[in-house]
């Protein structure tokens, strides 16, 4: 992402944000606290000291924002996954790392998340469909670790692959119903204890 003139008067001040930054953690903030519908792209670039041109410079319109909100929570995952899944470790450790890194980068975007699922009808075809094939790399790529151990006898093989992510990525979803920052478990706990019982549930 490009500079930071911005033509808000900060484009000299080192410390800060770039502007595309700034107009996604500005929308992200309004997203959270009104409603994607109930948040103008006005108010959008009121609240972050910039332009309307500087907004669509960067983003198109209000929905490449919402696009972009999921979108960049989605592609740390995805870089994350791959690298969990091309280690030199056994299957079982890589699904492992896998299945408890989704929760606790899921729980650290909460409200990224929250925002998107809320909304994501919102999208134009286009964006709605780039989406869905973007989250369906992520599963395809994490159920062919579920497969590979069900080849190699590590996993049962009576549970098919895709309802196993079902069940995993249900849990997922489902975190911004009812965790909350001050509770009784961390992220890494929550983590640990729902990849354990995914591991479980795999056990021959």
């Amino acid at each position: 992402m490009a500079g930071t003139k911005d033509g808000s008067g900060n484009g000299g001040n080192g410390s800060a944000k770039p502007v595309a930054r700034r107009l996604l953690a500005t929308a992200t903030r309004l997203f959270a606290e009104q409603g994607y519908d109930r948040t103008s792209v006005q108010e959008i670039v009121d609240a972050a000291g910039v332009t309307k041109g500087a907004l669509y410079h960067y983003f198109g319109s209000k929905d490449d924002l919402l696009h972009e909100v999921y979108g960049r929570v989605l592609r740390l995952q995805q870089e994350r996954l791959d690298h969990f899944a091309d280690a030199d470790a056994p299957v079982e450790q890589r699904l492992r790392d896998a299945a408890a890194d989704v929760v606790v980068t899921t729980i650290e975007n909460l409200d990224d998340t929250k925002i998107f699922f809320r909304s994501m009808h919102h999208l134009g075809p286009e964006k709605d469909k780039q989406v869905r094939a973007e989250r369906r790399r992520y599963h395809e790529r994490f159920r062919a670790l579920i497969e590979e151990g069900q080849r190699t006898g590590v996993f049962t093989s009576d549970i098919p692959a895709d309802l196993v992510v079902d069940y995993h990525f249900g849990s997922v979803h489902h975190l911004g119903t009812w965790y909350r920052e001050d509770g009784p478990l961390s992220p890494q706990q929550v983590a640990d204890h729902l990849a354990d019982l995914l591991l479980r549930a795999l056990r021959p």
